[in-house]
């Protein structure tokens, strides 16, 4: 699902909000999920799962092309971990 078809689903199943509402609704769960994540806060939504940033260390590796050794500095990732509800629900195939 896009965030296109996510934005049509929330206008749909809500009759109350068009779409324009429906995207703003979107677009301000996905900013302050990243706003948390860049402030360094952990999000956490019950039943679905949880978002962190994990600290990944410096490596060397090499150029595929080249063969080359490149160094990859450390970088923060975001990580995200599914809660339990979803992942017996993804397993189960039931969409409830």
């Amino acid at each position: 699902m896009t965030k296109s078809e996510l934005v049509e689903k929330l206008s749909t199943v809500n009759g109350f909000l068009n779409k324009k509402e429906a995207e703003l609704v979107v677009n301000t769960i996905f900013d302050s999920i990243g706003d948390a994540l860049i402030g360094g806060d952990r999000v956490e939504i019950r039943g679905f799962g949880s978002f962190t940033i994990r600290q990944r260390d410096a490596r060397e590796a090499r150029n595929p092309k080249s063969g080359d050794l490149v160094r990859i500095p450390s970088k923060k990732t975001p990580f995200f971990k599914t809660g339990k509800e979803l992942r017996e629900r993804v397993n189960s195939g039931g969409l409830a």
